[in-house]
């Protein structure tokens, strides 16, 4: 089979034909790919959350773009490197000088031409892999913070409605408290009342001893007395019932 390629004067021509084609494809192929990284690149480092907050159709098809550009790129690759097998192949035909400088430099020339197109898309196709794990994590922590954030949010109402119901109790405290401080003071003027009572009754009685002639007046008035002080007693009763139930309530 060699030998019959190197009796076609025309293979070598196809073969570099066939390079050419497949190197200005190439050339043409990795400047689109450079640029859709560099536009990928700062489509996300201009704004993070921008980014974040697009939809995911719009993301997923631009990471399939950038999927199918490089299947395309790896696989013009390997067809200029099967090319230049090719022609490496036919300068060792029996029948073709193998110190045919010219045919040597050109291959020598598509060689360099295949490598520089090689290291061009590992390195454009390496940067992008490390942009696209630094936003991974990138946005991983970002969101690590929101949902911090989130989560301190509720944290931080829940204390707040804790120091408010607490606040109320307190206020609750100081209200029960006084109330008892009043109804204490009212037992105590109500017991030095009904002293003071006791002791004007006693005099009375005395008196009436003494003059049974007014003894039926004094009794009438003891009895108005006595009238007076249960509605006196009701009447303080009945204000610190309500009192007390206000304060409750």
């Amino acid at each position: 089979m060699p030998t019959d390629m190197a009796a076609d004067g025309n293979y070598w021509e196809d073969l570099r034909k066939q390079a050419r084609q497949l190197e200005n494809e190439l050339d043409l192929k990795l400047v689109s790919f450079s640029k859709l990284c560099t536009s990928y690149s700062s489509s996300s480092s201009v704004d993070q959350r921008r980014r974040d907050s697009r939809s995911d159709s719009a993301g997923s098809s631009q990471d399939n773009m950038l999927v199918a550009m490089t299947t395309e790129l790896e696989q013009l690759l390997a067809r200029l490197a099967a090319v230049n097998d090719k022609m490496a192949e036919y300068t060792t035909t029996p029948g073709v000088s193998s110190h045919n400088s010219a045919l040597m430099h050109t291959l020598q020339r598509h060689r360099d031409i295949l490598q520089d197109y090689t290291q061009e898309f590992h390195k454009t196709k390496s940067n992008f892999v490390s942009l696209r794990e630094r936003e991974d994590l990138l946005g991983s922590v970002h969101r690590d913070i929101e949902s911090y954030k989130s989560s301190s949010g509720v944290n931080n109402r829940r204390s707040e409605l804790f120091l408010k119901e607490r606040e109320h109790l307190r206020s609750s405290d100081s209200l029960i408290d006084n109330a008892i401080s009043i109804a204490m003071a009212t037992k105590e003027n109500i017991t030095f009342q009904r002293g003071m009572l006791k002791s004007i009754q006693t005099r009375v009685t005395t008196l009436a001893n003494r003059f049974p002639a007014i003894n039926g007046l004094i009794q009438r008035i003891n009895l108005r007395k006595r009238r007076d002080s249960l509605i006196l007693g009701g009447v303080i009763g009945v204000c610190t019932i309500l009192l007390l139930l206000y304060t409750f309530h």
